[in-house]
């Protein structure tokens, strides 16, 4: 007898322009606001995203309702990124659950899991993720999805608590 494949909950879309006021509304949101830069220039910064080609923005939605932002970048494809020290194929992200009431909930863990297996099969051989240190429920998220601390560093938004996740059968770099 075949086993049918378990149906992920999530999936990942591109933002488009009709997102916009409704990531308005997650980066005014308290859980949100704390760890993200002003709503509209944040906002701003998702809208320039929407056209370049080093920084994916995507909404996740969970049962076909958007419940939160994601973003892979290319830290190789930015002039003077401060992660182009990592090896070819490493491939930023950055999450945010808008919904406060899932976040607690193991979702980001989940998501996480899922970006990183569709990057690896994509062909990305590193993930990295950059938490603010003071940022306990997502590095414990984060480290839930199989990453791990490298070490502490100063981006442009302040402290981050560098951890990586590379890909199944990859060597684990420094």
């Amino acid at each position: 007898m075949l086993k049918a494949k378990p149906v992920s909950r999530y999936r990942f879309r591109d933002v488009c322009r009709e997102d916009l006021p409704l990531l308005a509304q997650w980066l005014t949101e308290p859980h949100v606001a704390r760890w993200w830069g002003e709503p509209a220039t944040e906002l701003g910064s998702i809208e320039e995203a929407m056209t370049s080609k080093e920084t994916r923005p995507m909404i996740v939605e969970l049962d076909g309702k958007p419940i939160g932002y994601l973003q892979s970048y290319d830290p190789h494809l930015e002039e003077g990124h401060p992660y182009r020290d990592q090896p070819k194929g490493t491939l930023g992200i950055d999450i945010s659950i808008g919904i406060p009431e899932l976040t607690g909930k193991g979702h980001g863990a989940a998501i996480i899991r899922k970006l990183a297996s569709e990057l690896f099969a994509g062909g990305a051989t590193r993930i990295v993720i950059d938490p603010d240190p003071e940022n306990v429920q997502a590095i414990r998220a984060y480290e839930k999805a199989g990453f791990r601390y490298v070490d502490k560093r100063t981006s442009i938004y302040g402290p981050a608590h560098f951890m990586a996740l590379d890909a199944p059968g990859e060597t684990e770099l420094p």
